[in-house]
Order: C-alpha cells, then structure tokens, then sequence
C-alpha cells in the first residue's frame, strides 16, 4: 500500500513539472472570464417568456379582482404587477441603464388598479429590460460591481432579475389558484393534452 502510494505521489509530481507555466495560471485566469453559455440570449429569452406570463395573466384576471390581496399589508395583484415593473428599472438601473425620468418604485406600484394601465406598465418596463440587456456586451456581464460584493458583477445583476421575476410569477400563480383562476398557459396545456386523449 505504501509503495503505491509513493508510485502515484511521484506520478503526480513528475505531472507538475511537465506542466508549461501557462497550464498552472490557466484555473486562475478562467475564474475571470465570461460564462461558457451565452447568459445574455438565455436571460433575454427567459424574461421574454415571463413577460409574456405576466401580461396574459394579467388580461385574464377579472376586473374585480386587481384590488384582492391575500391578506391586509400584502400586496394586491395590482401593486404586484405593477412592482415587478419598478422591479426592472431598479436592477437594471445598477448596471447603468437610463430609469425614466422621476422614477419612484412606490409611487409606480399604487398608479393604477385598471387592466389597461398595468398592461402597458408591463410592456414598458420590459421593452426598457430588453433594450438594457441587449446593449450590454460579454465584458458588461463580467463588470465587478465592488457595492454588492467582492466578486459580485453586472451578470449577476441580471441573473437577481430573472430570479425576481419567477419569484413574483410564482406569486401571482398562488394568487390565482386562491381566487380559482387557472393561469391561461395552464388552461392551453390542458386543452391540448385533452385533444391528443380524445385521438388516442
């Protein structure tokens, strides 16, 4: 057991000094480049897909239902929706990104209880998100961002939002599933699973 422990030590030695200098700097350049997956496309087309959730969802709820809230101090669908707006502009305001003029996150989540107003708030804060992450380049994402920690960047901003943004979609779902709403993507698996069933 000793001799083949002794065997592979030396092994493993005389790996290391048959390593050029560029192999042993190589792990501690790689910890400073840019992901292997392009993060910029993958967040663009993910947020894309939770607009689009947003806005159906939003134009399926009731009148009636905009100023319902789970309970008192929590938010309503209203303000939730119109938070996850503000939400956008304030993450992205971080990396650089020009936030409207007067831009107050409070003040945008009490602006309106009406389906119209809301709709349009989703669809601005996401074209704001859109042309944001698409004006940043791979060395943006890498940027470091020293106010959020050692090693914290801009890609890391980005990837906070889209987490954000799941996390209020899954919000608006409970709220949903409360009031016995079925989330229009849901409704159109449903029906599709139902045709193929009645094929077979």
């Amino acid at each position: 057991m000793t001799r083949r422990l002794t065997t592979l030590l030396l092994l493993a030695g005389l790996a290391l000094l048959q390593a050029s200098p560029e192999d042993a700097a190589a792990p501690a350049a790689t910890d400073q480049t840019a992901p292997s997956y392009d993060m910029k496309a993958q967040s663009l087309l993910d947020l894309e897909n939770v607009q689009k959730k947003f806005v159906d969802l939003a134009n399926a709820l009731p009148a009636d239902k905009f100023t319902w809230r789970p309970v008192a101090g929590t938010r309503s669908f209203a303000e939730t929706f119109l938070h996850i707006a503000a939400e956008r502009y304030a993450f992205l305001g971080n990396v650089g990104a020009d936030r409207p003029a007067g831009f107050n996150g409070k003040a945008l989540e009490k602006l309106t209880t009406e389906r119209t107003g809301i709709v349009d708030e989703l669809n601005k804060s996401w074209e704001f998100t859109r042309n944001a992450i698409s004006h940043m380049t791979n060395a943006d994402f890498a940027k470091l961002l020293p106010k959020f920690g050692p090693q914290a960047n801009e890609g890391d901003v980005v990837y906070l939002l889209v987490a954000d943004q799941h996390e209020h979609l899954g919000q608006l779902i409970a709220y949903s599933r409360q009031n016995g709403i079925v989330p229009p993507w849901t409704a159109a698996a449903k029906q599709i699973a139902d045709k193929k069933a009645q094929q077979k």
